[in-house]
């Protein structure tokens, strides 16, 4: 089976954090979040991965390269114009189904760190397919405030959940991420499209069977404010159990560089190369990324400083990037 990881957008609504970095690109505990949608998918057995591009595609190809440093085999889709969730997809199709075998694969959000069962998924999907013709399986969610999210009206009688309608009434939310076959999302109207509304949606209500994988138990979380950012940021120091992580994501590492008298306060996280001058107060809730600089006498709570940029002034609550400090 194969993956594609949807990088394509702009990320508009993290304002000056996204023009160099993509929203996949931004390090979470000094890790891409892209690559811990690429950990999961791998854990799981599945090495094949495609990214779609656009903004800044440069980023990724030089951060993630081939993907074989984490196991992975990565290929990207370039558009010169972005296709939207549908789109993209059937402007990936040669690199999806090469052979054209029309096997199921799994499209997820590049924005999110999510820890769902890939196996528990493709299982239920194969499940649905059998016995109701699926034309695919949304993750979904309960949530409290599913009409701001899009509501997803699900139900769950029978032997195996389904999606009733889509942006209407319902107790669920669409979690970005969905499997399906390549011959369906060839039905899309070529160019730009998505994958709800110019797909499953119609789809739906011209009789087709969806299936709805219910998740219920495990980490989610998207990224598109400085707010959500930093919040994702803080539960990964907090311990938050993901089954499959990319690397550490916590503590001080042994490479970094801190002067005798620095004070820390956990949770942190300081990665290799990072330098902390004297008389600094680091955390709690701090992430300093690789090669990043704080200046001496500096007190830092609540705050990300990315990989190679300096903090120069006390921060609280804000994002500390080579072009400044962003507050959230």
């Amino acid at each position: 089976m194969k993956a594609m990881l949807l990088c394509a957008g702009y990320g508009t609504r993290l304002g000056a954090l996204s023009d160099d970095c993509p929203k996949p690109m931004l390090p979470v505990c000094d890790i891409p979040i892209v690559r811990y949608g690429i950990a999961n998918l791998v854990a799981h057995g599945i090495t094949d991965i495609v990214i779609n591009l656009h903004h800044r595609g440069d980023v990724f190809q030089r951060e993630l390269g081939d993907g074989r440093a984490f196991g992975a085999n990565l290929s990207y889709s370039q558009e010169e114009t972005i296709l939207g969730t549908g789109g993209g997809l059937k402007h990936a199709l040669s690199l999806l189904d090469p052979q054209g075998t029309d096997e199921p694969f799994i499209s997820c959000n590049g924005k999110l760190i999510f820890d769902f069962d890939v196996a528990a998924l493709r299982a239920q999907f194969a499940i649905a397919e059998r016995a109701h013709g699926s034309l695919g399986m949304m993750v979904v969610q309960p949530v409290d405030d599913a009409a701001a999210w899009g509501a997803v009206q699900v139900d769950t009688a029978g032997d195996v959940p389904r999606v009733e309608d889509i942006l209407g009434a319902g107790r669920h939310m669409f979690c970005g991420v969905h499997i399906t076959r390549p011959s369906v999302v060839a039905r899309l109207p070529d160019g730009e499209a998505c994958m709800v509304r110019q797909g499953y949606l119609p789809w739906l209500r011209g009789g087709a069977h969806v299936g709805a994988y219910v998740h219920r138990d495990g980490y989610f979380a998207e990224h598109s404010t400085p707010q959500r950012y930093l919040a994702s940021n803080w539960a990964m120091l907090d311990r938050v159990v993901l089954r499959h992580p990319p690397a550490t994501l916590t503590g001080v590492d042994p490479r970094a560089e801190i002067a005798a008298d620095v004070v820390i306060r956990e949770p942190v996280r300081i990665a290799a190369g990072a330098r902390i001058g004297e008389g600094a107060v680091v955390g709690p809730y701090v992430v300093v990324g690789a090669g990043a600089r704080v200046a001496p006498h500096v007190t830092l709570r609540h705050a990300v400083v990315w990989r190679g940029a300096a903090c120069v002034r006390d921060a609280e609550n804000a994002i500390i990037n080579q072009h400044g400090v962003v507050q959230a």
